[in-house]
Formats: structure tokens, sequence, C-alpha cells
């Protein structure tokens, strides 16, 4: 799964706290389950899913995960499906706990409208 990834992104995923560590993975297959083609990257010390111009970081807290990079009209729908989750304008903050709720489909059409 993270095969063709640089040892320093490596090491941040690897690094992730193995209580948060499932809802990353979950998020990053289905990210390059929507764009294979995407370079992951570390910027702003956190992977970075690239494609062409367009960019979505996923960083790992305490809490679950951030995504940022994605834009009002370019998120797939997924702020109008969830609008309690964002948290200032450009973050999402998913816990745990409520990030098991989503389906993966609205985690595709994030990545797939962020990344197109």
């Amino acid at each position: 799964m993270l095969g063709g990834m640089d040892a320093v992104v490596r090491a941040y995923i690897d690094a992730i706290d193995p209580e948060t560590r499932p809802l990353f993975d979950r998020v990053h297959q289905l990210v390059l389950e929507t764009h294979p083609e995407a370079d992951v990257v570390l910027s702003y010390k956190m992977p970075t899913y690239v494609v062409g111009r367009r960019r979505l970081h996923v960083g790992a807290w305490a809490h679950g995960i951030s995504i940022y990079g994605w834009e009002p009209d370019h998120d797939g729908g997924f702020v109008a499906r969830h609008p309690e989750l964002v948290t200032s304008k450009g973050t999402i903050q998913l816990r745990r706990d409520v990030a098991a709720e989503i389906q993966d489909d609205d985690f595709r059409a994030l990545a797939h409208a962020t990344l197109d």
C-alpha cells in the first residue's frame, strides 16, 4: 500500500498513533483508488496527494485526521453532507469515532472533486 513513497512520507505514516492509523490508511486507500496516479509527498509536514496542480493534504493528529486543500466548490458535496466536520475555512477534522459513520463514497467524492 505504501510502495512508491519516499522515506520521509513513510516515516510520517509509520509514526501515526496506532489508534489513528486505520483511519489514515482508509482515507489513503480511498484517495489512491480515486486517483492512482497521485504522487504522495510531504508538504506542510504532512502527506499530500498531488495531481497536476491540485493538492489534498491529510494530517494525523491525536483526535484522528484533518484534511486540507479542498475548496468549497471542489469538495464533491462532502461539506454539505457533513457540515459539522468543518472547523475553519479549508479544514475538515475527522475524529476516529465520527469517521466510522462516513461512507467510503463520501471520501471518494471529496478526493475526486479536489484532485480533478
